[in-house]
């Protein structure tokens, strides 16, 4: 498990930055720009991230477009990666669709909007999906998953990756008022982000939800030889999720409400028990595709 050690070091490295580093960041810029104190540590752990990834990478012989998931010529990788899109938010919007017809989601703002803030949403959260997907999925299953399949098998890749995938969901989770930062607010940031595993109860069907999502994706990782299907079907996900977190309110009152998570409202037990019904089909699905991408490619 040395692979999945390094990085394992390296979150903890960034998130050291973090709790060091924010309160300094903070002083130099909060006089001039109106940033929330839990964005500019955002960004300086995705800087510290980065910064260590490169070493890690090297360190690792993972720095090559194969090893992060990026082998398939662009033509195929490009067809891959929209019929992942494609498939991501058809299986999103089903998952949507169920909530409604449960009455598990309350439409009454966006019955307020009109079609410009619609399409306006729909870009630029569809660029903010994208954006998530590239950075997590070559994170995740591309240069973490090729590290740990290398060293110890397609099983433990696919466990330690979902694993991690779904524990760095709830960081970043903690909002600073500006009157109230101290020199301590970095560690209080990391510190009360950490609470949220000291009280798992509240959390589990969130967790084991993205735990179940990184399966899926990490199998299809494995199917396909490369991450351009993930990188599709994270992206559509993510991308329904963000319009419908801006467009709807969740109904926590509703008789099955509880399928809903109190985390975000919305990755609960209705979407675990989707994503496991997908899990098989997908699979299966990306299996052919893998091997006939292949034959295409050779």
């Amino acid at each position: 498990m040395r692979a999945f050690a390094w990085f394992l070091l390296l979150l903890a490295a960034a998130l050291a930055v973090v709790a060091l580093a924010t309160y300094p960041a903070w002083l130099l810029l909060h006089l001039h720009f109106d940033f929330p104190f839990h964005r500019i540590g955002e960004r300086i752990g995705m800087l510290a991230l980065a910064i260590g990834f490169l070493f890690v990478a090297g360190h690792l012989r993972l720095a090559d477009r194969t090893s992060l998931g990026y082998g398939l010529p662009r033509p195929l990788f490009a067809r891959e990666m929209l019929v992942g899109l494609a498939l991501g938010v058809a299986t999103m919007v089903a998952v949507v669709a169920a909530m409604s017809a449960l009455g598990l989601l309350d439409w009454s703002h966006a019955a307020g909007l009109g079609a410009g803030p619609v399409a306006q949403l729909l870009v630029t959260r569809l660029v903010s999906g994208l954006a998530v997907a590239f950075i997590e999925e070559t994170f995740v299953r591309g240069a973490m998953y090729t590290a740990i399949e290398r060293e110890s098998g397609a099983r433990a890749a696919v466990l330690l990756t979902s694993l991690l995938y779904a524990a760095t969901h709830f960081f970043g989770k903690v909002r600073i008022a500006p009157e109230d930062v101290t020199p301590w607010s970095g560690v209080a940031l990391l510190g009360q982000s950490l609470q949220a595993f000291a009280h798992f109860a509240g959390i589990v069907d969130a967790f084991l939800a993205l735990a179940a999502v990184g399966v899926v994706l990490a199998l299809v990782r494995q199917a396909s030889g490369n991450i351009a299907a993930c990188l599709g079907l994270h992206a559509g996900w993510v991308w329904v999720m963000l319009v419908v977190h801006e467009l709807a309110g969740p109904r926590r009152e509703a008789t099955l409400g509880f399928l809903l998570s109190r985390f975000d409202g919305f990755v609960g037990w209705l979407v675990l028990g989707w994503t496991v019904l997908l899990a098989w089909p997908l699979w299966r699905f990306y299996a052919r595709r893998g091997a006939r991408a292949h034959t295409q490619a050779s």
